[in-house]
């Protein structure tokens, strides 16, 4: 569990890690990248570790096949040694929900939350169509405590996580085109995060103040709170905003 610079949680943890899906503007592959040790095991489809991996050195690798999917057992109890009520990014460094994520992993991660009832737990995915899944075979759990995103980048990837639950957020990061939002754009969501991108990538993409303006006139059509990262503060000057929702405050 390690302490989050992101503005909107507390924590992240990541019992998960790695992705299959190649994001040339993904920051957690970067970093698992950086701080990963490819020589330390092949980079197939996943891993499944019950005890940390150790470098030659001594030191603790945390992504010991890079990117590639891990599940990391030996982080389960984390929740429970922190007893402060506190928001909690969950896999950060993943997407729990992609199609290559065994179910196990999903439902033991669950279990481990479920433990830990002070908390509240964000899952955030690029995939919405396996929450409905999981929730069409009732193993998606209903818990207050417990907030479902999905990733939207582009008009293309406007998918809302669906209407089996209350508590659904977007994430709009990074904003890479205007979506050209209006009345019912985002479905029954309950919060949406707007953010730039970030880092030094040749191509980075720099959002325009009209595209953050139209997603915050869409969204005030049905009320839905507005929160925008640290990311857009230079560029949105007074109209910057930070709001919760209700659950999250």
């Amino acid at each position: 569990m390690n302490k989050s610079k992101i503005e909107w949680c507390d924590s992240t943890w990541n019992p998960v890690t790695g992705c299959l899906r190649n994001c040339n503007y993904c920051y957690a592959r970067r970093i698992a990248n950086r701080f990963g040790d490819k020589t330390d095991g092949v980079c197939d489809e996943w891993h499944d570790l019950h005890t940390p991996f150790y470098k030659m050195n001594g030191r603790l690798n945390p992504y010991p096949y890079s990117f590639a999917p891990t599940f990391h057992r030996y982080r389960l109890d984390e929740p429970q040694k922190i007893k402060k009520p506190s928001k909690i990014f969950v896999c950060s460094m993943a997407d729990l929900f992609g199609d290559w994520v065994p179910d196990e992993w999903i439902q033991e991660v669950f279990e481990t939350c479920k433990k830990a009832p002070q908390h509240k737990y964000l899952f955030l995915t690029k995939n919405p169509k396996r929450l409905c899944e999981l929730a069409n075979m009732d193993k998606l759990p209903a818990n207050n405590n417990f907030w479902y995103g999905s990733t939207v980048t582009s008009k293309n990837s406007l998918r809302y996580p669906g209407r089996f639950k209350d508590n659904t957020f977007l994430s709009i990061e990074p904003l890479l085109e205007p979506l050209d939002a209006g009345l019912g754009s985002f479905g029954n969501a309950k919060w949406i995060i707007i953010g730039a991108e970030t880092g030094n990538r040749k191509d980075k993409i720099v959002p325009k103040r009209e595209w953050i303006e139209n997603i915050v006139e869409a969204a005030s059509i049905t009320r839905i709170p507005i929160f925008m990262k640290n990311s857009l503060k230079e560029l949105m000057g007074d109209n910057f905003i930070q709001e919760w929702p209700d659950g999250l405050k």
